[in-house]
């Protein structure tokens, strides 16, 4: 079996593909890959074939940071989409001739690779690394970062808010789908129902109870867990030592803006916790002396986080969800995208513990974590309900048995 899985140029998007795709593999596929260029070394190493993305995607980068308010940056995020749509239909299908694959993995955000498959009838998959966006029987309206609230007042709640989707939805959310599907000579959908759930399978990258009960979900949904992939570190990491409880601070691995995060716990829990700190697309130096505390753009996250008391987050999904994989607590932060969410479903599940970016202070963060460190069984739920889908096997069994369905007539 030939595989082809495509992605964003975003290693949160890429790192939950490479277990179901190493899995893949090790069952005797022939698995090949287009992502971003700077994670090209690592998944070759991983054993896969790979090649970068066409350069004009790489060339449009997120710059939601900069926006003033999360309409406006959610807005942000939607467009570069959009304009990424129309480059990516051309890139795909040269993949496609080049590999003539049985199966195509296709991420969530690539809205003109999606298109392309839909039009040739492919069997493929789409993959959502981060949580489904439907509302309705208890699950409230997506990007607000709000709670399921049950009763009458709920409800209302709910309904009331939909208005406010709606227009977002209309705004921002259809025009990369139509745009990927202009580029690839598709009629243009109506409305975002429309354009969910268009695939044959998709391979959800969470678990309940971190996810709400989903009553009505589509059978080709399939829960998989948390994407638990990271390329390894050249060197073994060596903790800082001491007895102190260890918290981990992860900063977001595709540019952000979040240093305050890291800033805000290099001044306020270096006394009382040993710190290890990721910063990612922040400078190091801009967060001046560390302390004795362990600052690197990059470690290996199975190599820090079995250790960690806590977890301190801007909210991505990556590194919450291998966070409580391993029932440890997060205190999240949540920056933009999706994090407002995150952090609804992390409060909810009891497994750790927000704080509004506009409210991060050390002291208040300092609280949250301790705080969040009460909610071990919480995040211990957590744990046991990721292991319950059956991770990346029963993903690439779905897979297998995606293909081996007869083709539409």
């Amino acid at each position: 079996m030939k595989v082809l899985a495509y992605t964003s140029p975003a290693r949160g998007h890429l790192n939950p593909m490479m277990e179901p795709l190493l899995e893949l593999r090790r069952r005797g596929a022939e698995v090949h890959l287009r992502t971003l260029a700077p994670a090209i070394e690592s998944v070759r190493a991983a054993g896969l074939e790979v090649e970068p993305l066409a350069p004009a995607i790489e060339d449009l980068p997120h710059r939601d940071h900069l926006a003033r308010n999360p309409i406006a940056a959610g807005a942000a995020s939607f467009a570069t989409f959009t304009r990424r749509a129309p480059h990516e239909v051309p890139d795909f299908e040269a993949a496609l001739e080049a590999i003539r694959p049985d199966l195509a993995l296709v991420d969530c955000t690539t809205f003109g690779a999606k298109a392309v498959a839909e039009k040739r009838g492919l069997a493929w998959a789409e993959c959502r690394p981060y949580l489904l966006e439907e509302s309705g029987d208890g699950v409230p309206p997506f990007g607000l970062g709000l709670r399921p609230r049950g009763g009458p007042l709920g409800a209302l709640r709910d309904r009331s808010l939909q208005v406010m989707v709606r227009w977002f939805d209309g705004r921002s959310r259809m025009p990369p789908v139509n745009a990927g599907r202009a580029a690839a000579g598709l009629a243009p959908l109506a409305d975002v129902a429309e354009s969910r759930h268009r695939a044959p399978l998709t391979l959800y990258f969470t678990g309940t109870p971190f996810d709400y009960e989903r009553p009505g979900l589509p059978e080709s949904v399939c829960m998989v867990g948390p994407g638990l992939w990271d390329p390894p570190g050249s060197e073994p990491v060596e903790l800082p030592a001491g007895d102190r409880p260890l918290v981990v601070v992860a900063c977001s691995s595709e540019f952000q803006d979040d240093g305050a995060i890291a800033a805000a716990a290099l001044a306020g829990l270096r006394d009382r916790y040993r710190l290890v700190v990721t910063t990612a697309g922040v400078d190091p130096a801009s967060l001046g002396d560390p302390g004795d505390a362990m600052v690197e753009r990059f470690l290996p996250h199975a190599e820090i986080l079995p250790a960690a008391d806590v977890v301190i987050c801007h909210g991505g999904m990556g590194v919450t969800q291998k966070a409580l994989s391993l029932g440890v607590p997060v205190c999240v932060v949540p920056w933009g995208r999706d994090q407002l969410d995150t952090a609804a479903h992390v409060v909810e599940a009891e497994a750790g513990t927000r704080l509004g970016r506009r409210r991060l202070s050390p002291a208040r963060l300092a609280a949250a974590v301790e705080k969040a460190r009460a909610c071990r069984p919480g995040a211990a739920r957590v744990r046991a309900g990721y292991e319950a889908t059956g991770g990346a096997p029963a993903a690439a069994d779905a897979l297998e048995a995606l293909v081996a369905q007869p083709a539409p007539r």
